[in-house]
């Protein structure tokens, strides 16, 4: 017998009411009683019955009224995770979370007025490795309130099984949420989307879903065709036939829309299905389409715009920013003397330009700037040599997807000969040359004359070139020493805006 077996028979009356009657009483028969019941001893033994108490319950301690463990037993099939066997003089507080030591003085408490309690207590117990093991314990006092008998069985597979069945909860409910927006975004595409779509089942060639827009292709509801038989949507279709034919068409490698003509709203309408597999099972995606679509109504706009660039009598181009010509009207082909587009797209437009490169910098140059250019005179060089004054006007065009130039060109061989003729002088500037007769001499007005147009010629080449000299040399027509003797006339010439090219 070992050390704590007295303890634990202490914890099992001599008599226990358990109305058995006493073994080898000759006087008892079948239907008579001993007005005194036996005792559990008398019936089984001491070890038997504390062996019964320690298999029963998971944990058996017995502790003194101050809380001292006398008596400590795990079950004998169970591992002994919390450290049983160590409890033995140890105080049951230290076993216990900080939480737990207030429920077992209370539930102590208890036991001492009441002598008895209603109900178990759980109790957590710190475990070496992991979360706390909860134990739910009876309190029994013992004979003479000479201590307290802890039953106690372990919580932990309740509560393991009660924290997978809420992770489980959880993730259903994550499931369901998901389901729920996947549902949502399916329903609001299928209703957005302008293409009449429907899902049509392999197995039983019934409409499984349809959105509104292959509703009104068939002229019915949408909530008429979920469910009804797809082949009877259409004339001469059979069912089993008609679902054969989509799911042949959808496998084979080129795909060939089938023609097929709705039955309630007698339109001809292509059908184009793909075959899908979802949870097993087999349907068809089938994307309609009408048949005798109507065309797109024409844009009067575009139209007249194309006419305007294949008929109008001004020359137009496309220039990329690079400089190349990527299309060219009739007018401009005429212009360069050309006999066919080909021979003027591809190639830079400073080909076509008198002043070649640098016309062709100006005009790119300004109108990517400033995003215009307005009557530029240049000249322009055909295909044959000959030379053809123009005023060009360029528009920079940054909404395409490929940034251009619009350059439009008139024909200005007329203007440039009433230019030379003198015929344009107008009368204010005539008048304005007359006011200084007489306060000087013909030579000092001719000079203060020339001057002046000299000056606004240089300052416009400038700006057109943005401040290039060797570029602006070029434009007038002067050697640079020239240009720079006339800046230096009209105090013109900065040191410091002085270009590397000009360098």
């Amino acid at each position: 017998m070992t050390p704590h077996q007295p303890v634990l028979r202490s914890v099992i009356p001599a008599r226990m009411g358990l109305g058995l009657p006493r073994v080898g009483d000759q006087s008892v028969t079948s239907k008579t009683f001993p007005d005194e019941p036996m005792a559990l001893t008398d019936v089984i033994s001491c070890d038997l019955a504390r062996l019964a108490v320690v298999e029963a319950y998971e944990i058996v301690t017995v502790v003194d009224p101050d809380g001292t463990v006398r008596f400590a037993r795990t079950r004998m099939d169970r591992p002994d995770r919390l450290g049983v066997a160590t409890w033995a003089e140890r105080n049951f507080r230290a076993t216990l979370t900080e939480e737990s030591v207030v429920k077992f003085d209370a539930q102590l408490a208890a036991l001492a007025a009441n002598g008895t309690t209603p109900r178990p207590v759980e109790l957590n117990h710190p475990a070496d490795e992991g979360p706390d093991v909860p134990v739910s314990y009876r309190f029994h006092s013992l004979p003479d309130r000479a201590g307290v008998l802890l039953l106690g069985r372990d919580r932990q597979p309740i509560a393991e099984m009660q924290q997978q069945m809420i992770e489980a909860q959880l993730a259903l409910e994550q499931d369901y949420e998901e389901r729920r927006q996947f549902e949502t975004r399916y329903r609001v595409l299928m209703e957005a989307t302008r293409d009449a779509v429907m899902f049509v089942s392999v197995a039983t060639g019934k409409i499984i879903d349809a959105n509104r827009a292959a509703a009104q292709l068939l002229g019915a509801e949408a909530r008429e065709l979920s469910g009804a038989a797809f082949a009877h949507e259409f004339e001469g279709r059979r069912r089993g036939e008609f679902t054969e034919s989509l799911t042949s068409t959808a496998v084979s490698a080129s795909l060939v829309p089938v023609q097929v003509t709705a039955r309630r709203s007698r339109r001809r309408i292509v059908l184009f299905p793909s075959l899908l597999r979802a949870a097993g099972e087999r349907m068809l995606l089938c994307r309609l389409e009408r048949f005798d679509k109507p065309e797109p109504a024409p844009d009067a706009l575009s139209d007249r715009l194309a006419a305007l660039y294949h008929d109008g009598i001004d020359a137009i181009a496309f220039v990329d920013m690079s400089g190349t010509v990527e299309a060219a009207n009739e007018a401009f082909l005429s212009l360069v003397d050309s006999p066919h587009s080909g021979a003027v797209t591809g190639r830079p437009i400073a080909d076509f330009l008198a002043r070649g490169a640098l016309d062709a910098r100006v005009l790119l140059d300004t109108a990517h700037r400033t995003g215009f250019l307005r009557a530029y005179a240049a000249r322009i060089v055909g295909l044959s040599g000959a030379q053809v004054a123009v005023e060009i006007s360029a528009t920079y065009l940054e909404e395409s997807a490929k940034p251009q130039v619009v350059l439009v060109l008139r024909d200005a061989s007329r203007l440039e000969a009433v230019r030379r003729s003198g015929v344009a002088v107008t009368e204010s500037s005539v008048r304005s040359v007359m006011d200084l007769v007489g306060s000087a001499s013909l030579k000092d007005i001719v000079s203060e004359t020339t001057d002046v147009v000299e000056r606004l010629c240089i300052e416009t080449a400038l700006e057109l070139t943005r401040n290039n000299r060797v570029a602006a040399a070029e434009l007038l027509g002067l050697s640079r020493q020239s240009l720079y003797v006339k800046l230096r006339k009209f105090e013109m010439l900065d040191p410091d805006g002085i270009t590397e090219a000009e360098e």
